[in-house]
């Protein structure tokens, strides 16, 4: 049985839906996933009715275990947390 190993750089998003609310992913290449999301294709099921959504935060990370744990914290994140997060990255 092979061992499947996850290598390379991911990263953990943040998008703002149509709506004004938020999503929280993570991903190994970033622009594929954006496009997923906006065209409805391999879209998350919460962003497929809440088209566009924009990319509002982005974080790299090397290792895919890093990315899991800072997507499950910010997504316990309440909104205003959120906003404050956001609002940091892009000062």
């Amino acid at each position: 049985m092979k061992e499947f190993k996850r290598h390379g750089d991911y990263f953990v998003y943040i998008v703002r839906c149509q709506d004004g609310t938020y999503y929280t992913g993570y991903t190994n290449d970033l622009e594929k996933r954006i496009k997923e999301h906006n065209d409805g294709s391999r879209g998350a099921w919460y962003t497929r009715y809440k088209r566009p959504v924009k990319l509002v935060y982005e974080k790299e990370y090397r290792y895919y275990k890093l990315a899991v744990q800072e997507e499950r914290r910010i997504k316990s994140l309440r909104r205003c947390q959120k906003e404050k997060l956001i609002k940091s990255e892009n000062a």
